[in-house]
């Protein structure tokens, strides 16, 4: 059995049930999780989805019913899977996992809901008008990380003023690849200090990458928050420890995995805020005025036991600024 069709048999096992409330049988709304990785690494941030759905009333296998469609960092699959789940008939689409998500949803119909959770400008992007009105039937959450590049950068020269050079991982096939390029180079230059680009979209790239990264003596290296190294934290958190090389990375769950330090909005408070405007728009809100949310902080994690693994001393003002320190 394909891939596909193994995942489009387990999610419409969903809906399959009958929901009934006050003694009646009642037809659930059914909302289509559109998610450009897989279930294991996005498991956190799609319960963070439910529990805002739940206050805004919707309980799945209650009141609610989900569709899932996981790409497994396949982005090719998402339109498919975005035009399965407007011919499923779903009240929702939830366009999550990246800009390519809500891009599918987005295509896939002018007139289904969308809420997206993505990391660039969505205007900037096309999906929406302005933040504040986003026209149309999308809205959502952005973390805007592309533009954290130059603290993220500055993170790691305060972590060793011995590191000459540094270089950024990014997925080439992400949309916004070419945005974290310049971005991460223009806080470069501004150092007078040189910068590498290295490109993975596959296990054997990243490989390929750290490797070329020791073989051109790179010091120190940014990960892209691209979904596809979300799905593939375990491995680049370990490739860092082996190489020994100091990593900076774009959300806290690669720190928790045992990466070095992170820098960047929560992830999981961006899928919940998510999930109440799923459960608002359910509840009759029009995406069109629900404007786009921002973060209103972002996080700076430091693990004390990785660094000392790495042979690092981490200065004293660097420590002091952290937001949480695990040791």
């Amino acid at each position: 059995m394909r891939r596909r069709e193994f995942i489009k048999i387990v999610a419409g096992s969903a809906v399959s049930w009958p929901l009934t409330g006050h003694g009646q049988q009642q037809t659930a709304p059914i909302v289509g999780w559109l998610n450009s990785g897989t279930p294991r690494t996005f498991a956190k941030f799609l319960k963070a989805f439910q529990q805002g759905l739940r206050e805004q009333g919707y309980v799945e296998g209650r009141n609610l019913a989900i569709v899932y469609r996981w790409a497994e960092g396949h982005f090719d699959e998402l339109d498919a899977f975005a035009n399965e789940l407007v011919a499923d008939g779903v009240a929702l689409i939830a366009a999550t996992g990246g800009a390519r998500s809500a891009q599918a949803a987005k295509n896939a119909t002018p007139t289904i809901p969308i809420v997206f959770v993505l990391g660039v400008d969505p205007v900037k992007l096309g999906l929406a008008t302005t933040f504040n009105n986003p026209g149309g039937n999308i809205t959502g959450l952005t973390i805007i990380t592309t533009e954290l590049a130059t603290k993220r950068l500055s993170l790691l020269y305060d972590l060793d003023p011995g590191i000459r050079n540094a270089a950024i991982l990014v997925n080439p096939e992400a949309p916004t690849a070419d945005v974290e390029i310049d971005s991460q180079r223009f806080a470069a230059n501004s150092t007078g200090r040189p910068f590498f680009v290295f490109k993975a979209s596959s296990d054997s790239e990243i490989d390929n990458a750290f490797a070329s990264a020791v073989e051109q003596k790179v010091r120190a290296l940014v990960i892209s928050a691209d979904p596809f190294f979300m799905t593939r934290r375990p491995k680049i958190v370990g490739l860092a420890a082996s190489r020994k090389m100091p990593v900076m990375y774009p959300f806290r769950e690669f720190v928790d995995d045992g990466g070095l330090m992170s820098y960047g909005p929560s992830l999981a408070k961006a899928y919940y805020k998510a999930g109440i405007y799923a459960g608002r728009i359910l509840n009759g809100a029009k995406p069109s005025d629900l404007p786009i949310e921002r973060p209103e902080a972002f996080e700076f994690l430091i693990n004390l036991k990785t660094a000392k693994t790495l042979g690092l001393t981490i200065p004293s003002g660097v420590l002091a600024i952290a937001d949480e320190v695990i040791e």
